[in-house]
């Protein structure tokens, strides 16, 4: 099973190779280097990891966070503006069309995160989670969770965390190919959505 797995993973990554390579050599000439985006994540286990995304934002982002938080539009601990001042204006469609997330194929492909899944939080918001949120590192994270196609971050952060615990409960392969293509139908929405807010 996990040959088949691997295989379908690489027959997936070579299929979006070329967008890939398009995203990178556009980030590199309207952005600059760095084209990737690295940051420590908490995955299965409670166990850190480096998740990869293509860079959205402005150099030192991460450093002008804290003067940014009245800005916050996320509940909890964790931190999310929709139209963040600090993101590129390519960065800014990439993120809103989830294209940022497509490195992210390597970490599935490393074995530190599934296709489907919690995501993973940065070090300084799992530190914040509670005992019965933590349950949630008991499987890999996910490039998409259904978190996200449940309401994305306009939920409050209980319901979120409960959302990932059911779906831990939940996990099945015909549950998580229903999933799957309910993502395509969503991505699709986003990238669509994005389209017509810009013409």
């Amino acid at each position: 099973m996990r040959v088949v797995f691997f295989l379908i993973l690489i027959l997936v990554i070579l299929a979006v190779s070329p967008i890939l390579i398009f995203i990178s050599l556009l980030l590199w000439v309207t952005q600059g280097h760095p084209i990737i985006f690295r940051q420590k994540r908490v995955g299965f286990g409670g166990r850190t990891f480096i998740m990869y995304k293509f860079r959205t934002m402005k150099h030192g982002a991460e450093q002008k966070q804290k003067e940014l938080t009245p800005l916050n539009e996320a509940h909890g601990p964790v931190f999310k503006i929709h139209n963040d001042p600090r993101y590129t204006p390519v960065g800014k469609f990439l993120a809103h069309t989830g294209l940022d997330e497509l490195p992210q194929f390597f970490n599935i492909l490393h074995g530190d995160m599934a296709f489907i899944g919690p995501r993973p939080l940065p070090l300084s918001e799992a530190a914040k989670l509670t005992a019965w949120q933590k349950k949630r590192h008991s499987i890999k994270p996910g490039m998409i969770s259904p978190w996200i196609l449940e309401g994305y971050h306009k939920q409050p952060f209980d319901v979120w965390m409960k959302s990932d615990i059911a779906y831990i409960k939940r996990k099945s392969v015909p549950y998580d190919l229903r999933l799957a293509i309910w993502t395509i139908g969503f991505l699709l929405w986003l990238f669509i959505q994005e389209c017509v807010s810009r013409s």
